[in-house]
């Protein structure tokens, strides 16, 4: 078994001073934690796989191809493989748990 414990991660994160850090990768699907400061600017590009983002904490909105959605704590939003996605308007810094299934290939 493994387990992970969130605020290890997201340390381990900041520590290294990246937006996104991979803790889990199988074939099947891997997982990630992902920052976006208040205000700023989400660089993503569509991914080959399906993506499962979490909202932590953090306030702001997501498009995902032509919809675009406010997210909060507790949202959860599916991005289908392909589809073009981004996160705006940041009011309150965002910190996201992301799941790609299959395993994140990019």
């Amino acid at each position: 078994m493994d387990a992970f414990h969130l605020p290890k991660v997201t340390a381990d994160r900041e520590r290294q001073g990246r937006s996104y850090l991979e803790f889990l990768r199988i074939t099947s699907m891997s997982a990630g934690v992902y920052f976006l400061p208040a205000g700023g600017v989400d660089p993503q590009k569509p991914h080959a796989e399906d993506e499962l983002y979490y909202v932590v904490k953090g306030r702001g909105a997501v498009q995902v191809d032509e919809q675009d959605q406010l997210v909060e704590p507790e949202a959860l939003i599916l991005v289908r493989a392909g589809s073009k996605h981004r996160f705006h308007s940041i009011t309150e810094d965002l910190t996201l748990l992301v799941f790609f299934s299959p395993a994140d290939s990019s």
